[in-house]
């Protein structure tokens, strides 16, 4: 059975655009015969940082005593959930320029050469889709054009590195005042939404 693994990192339970975009794609999916999704929620299950650099080379000599074994259980368990699914797709909101830290926690045990990065990629051209959403615009030409490190890191560590084909879906100016600002966001999410629930039928 196909299996979709559902990332969400907003700390915005009720509100959130990201979630309710991943929602969507998660839906579409779910209704295609025999497709499963597994979901792990970051902030509400949050998972805690790496203990050691060890566990970014899990094969050197000694790395198994330099983290604890229920610090290795986690590790494991991430990454045998993340090598299970067909596709995947992450809630990235913006927050400071950047991912949500429970997000960037969660890269940090997923992300190992030699296991999924590098010469050995287990998940190379398999469907990623990540979901950002941010308080303004950061479009080129926007004067904030370069500002948003969190998308691009992400695209980079899931599809440069562990080769996986990332797609890239945008809701932004979600704090927007004016009306013009806000016409266009919503437009821009309505967008979004299309989108993901096009991708959630079609990956």
């Amino acid at each position: 059975m196909p299996q979709l693994l559902h990332i969400d990192s907003s700390a915005d339970l009720a509100s959130s655009r990201t979630r309710a975009l991943t929602a969507a794609l998660g839906a579409a999916w779910r209704v295609r015969d025999g497709h499963t999704v597994v979901t792990r929620d970051l902030v509400r299950t949050p998972v805690p940082h790496i203990e050691a650099a060890a566990q970014h080379w899990p094969d050197a000599p000694g790395a198994r005593e330099q983290a604890s074994e229920g610090a290795w259980r986690i590790q494991e368990e991430l990454l045998d959930e993340l090598l299970a699914c067909d596709a995947l797709v992450v809630g990235a909101p913006m927050y400071n320029y950047s991912m949500p830290s429970v997000l960037k926690a969660w890269v940090d045990h997923i992300h190992i050469p030699g296991v999924t990065a590098g010469s050995v990629r287990p998940l190379a051209g398999r469907p990623a889709v990540i979901v950002t959403a941010s308080g303004m615009s950061y479009d080129a030409g926007s004067g904030r054009e370069g500002w948003d490190h969190g998308t691009e890191s992400l695209r980079i560590m899931l599809g440069e590195s562990l080769g996986m084909s990332v797609a890239v879906v945008v809701a932004s100016r979600t704090l927007a005042a004016s009306e013009a600002e806000r016409a266009l966001a919503e437009a821009e999410f309505d967008a979004a939404r299309a989108r993901c629930a096009e991708l959630g039928a079609t990956l």
